[in-house]
């Protein structure tokens, strides 16, 4: 599903991407690879972005949240290793755990405002 807007909510044990337009949500749930709890090594790390920056191909703009540390990294990470990913994330900003039907609706409304202050031709 090719759509404009996407949300990443993630830690270091995983990541929700969910991929929205008017009427539809496509979730996806990307598991990190290592059998250990996160231990501040970058190496654990860098599948677990590179899983997450696969599937953002195609998605106009995203959203990055999370409780930690994680989607600060993860934005790092992109820049060096993914440019085009880099390019379409608009914002990070934090969250606890929420529901993946929380984080939708804070992402729509997050894009709401701001397609309308880019004067996006797609808002009506």
């Amino acid at each position: 599903m090719t759509t404009f807007h996407a949300v990443v909510w993630l830690d270091h044990q995983e990541a929700h991407v969910l991929m929205f337009d008017r009427e539809h949500v496509e979730t996806q749930r990307i598991k990190s690879r290592t059998h250990h709890k996160h231990q501040g090594k970058s190496t654990d790390s860098v599948v677990l972005f590179a899983d997450v920056a696969k599937a953002l191909h195609g998605t106009h703009e995203v959203l990055v949240t999370g409780p930690g540390k994680a989607r600060d990294e993860f934005r790092d990470w992109a820049k060096l290793h993914d440019v085009a990913v880099a390019h379409t994330i608009v914002d990070s900003v934090a969250s606890d755990h929420p529901t993946d039907g929380q984080v939708v609706a804070m992402a729509r409304q997050y894009f709401k405002k701001f397609d309308q202050m880019a004067a996006d031709p797609a808002v009506k």
